[in-house]
């Protein structure tokens, strides 16, 4: 067991990272990285099977992933960045997992009903996918692990397996708690609704002047009231709401200049990471290479904690 703020976290490779993606976990990545004793962001692309059976795109986005991580500030001194495939000890971990959860906890996660109410396919890749989760974050350690809000359930099943295991077998792994941040844990999208690929309404984090233009113009305005509410809502992300008022106000019933002013505000805000991810492209031999060096340590890392696991369970014999 440990005392440490250890942090760990991750994103899927299925395509760009959005607004949503940014201000409902990937800035606290950021924000967190000087306060935790060890932080460990990784890019889930066993995770990314489960959607995405492209083996070009799966590698291009994977390589994409740790651009944008670095474009927003991660720092390769004080993060270990790494991919989730180069520790293969998750999915071993993920078996044994499996032998200690009924199918009936299963079936009560939220993004399991959730994607199957919208007609997707019920694979046991997506029916798994919380324990695969759990391996992530315990195998490391993870003390603290910053997700959106869609991502709570996750992390109880996080510690309710972890509890499983070290009830079973004894205390071996430490129960994490989730980070959330207050205000920005659901992004909405420009229809309204949570912002997700899923439902094509989504701004870019890295998107160029011309995309924010587009989508902010696509905002879906409610007539109803004297402001235009998704406007607004996404607007208070980039500007503090103080002064929000004074221009809502002067500009009453103008949802054009309203828009306008959030388009301004959207590229200062996406401009600089924007500039910093193209001069990050340009040096990819590095990345990889800092990756493969990273994913070296963390094998050894999790080896340790396996050879204690295989042999409280007695696989090791």
């Amino acid at each position: 067991m440990s005392d440490k703020k250890i942090l760990v976290s991750g994103v899927k490779p299925t395509g760009r990272p959005h607004i949503g993606n940014y201000f409902g976990a990937m800035k606290q990545f950021v924000d967190l990285q000087d306060t935790a004793d060890e932080s460990y962001v990784f890019v889930a692309n066993y995770h990314g099977l489960i959607s995405l059976q492209n083996k070009e795109e799966i590698a291009r986005n994977t390589i994409d992933v740790v651009l944008d991580y670095l474009a927003i500030g991660l720092d390769p001194k004080k993060v270990v960045l790494y991919v989730q495939s180069d520790m293969p000890q998750v999915t071993e971990l993920t078996w044994i997992f499996s032998t200690l959860v009924t199918v009936p906890f299963m079936e009560r996660a939220h993004a399991y009903k959730d994607a199957v109410a919208k007609g997707n396919e019920a694979t046991l890749g997506l029916f798994d996918y919380p324990v695969l989760m759990a391996a992530d974050i315990l195998l490391p350690g993870a003390t603290i692990v910053p997700v959106g809000q869609d991502q709570k359930q996750h992390i109880e099943y996080a510690r309710d397996i972890a509890q499983k295991f070290n009830n079973a077998f004894g205390e071996t792994f430490t129960l994490p708690k989730e980070s959330i941040i207050e205000g920005a844990a659901i992004v909405p999208g420009i229809d309204g609704q949570k912002m997700s690929k899923s439902y094509n309404n989504t701004i870019p984090l890295f998107a160029t002047r011309e995309e924010i233009t587009k989508a902010v113009m696509s905002i879906v305005t409610d007539s109803s009231g004297e402001i235009p509410v998704n406007v607004y809502n996404l607007h208070k992300l980039f500007r503090p709401e103080a002064e929000l008022k004074d221009l809502y106000e002067a500009n009453k019933g103008s949802y054009k200049a309203l828009k306008e002013a959030l388009i301004e505000d959207l590229d200062a805000f996406i401009a600089p990471m924007r500039e910093r991810r193209a001069i990050l492209a340009q040096d990819e031999a590095n990345i990889r290479a800092m990756l493969a060096e990273n994913g070296a340590k963390m094998r050894e890392k999790a080896e340790k904690l396996m050879e204690e696991v295989r042999e409280r369970t007695g696989l090791k014999f």
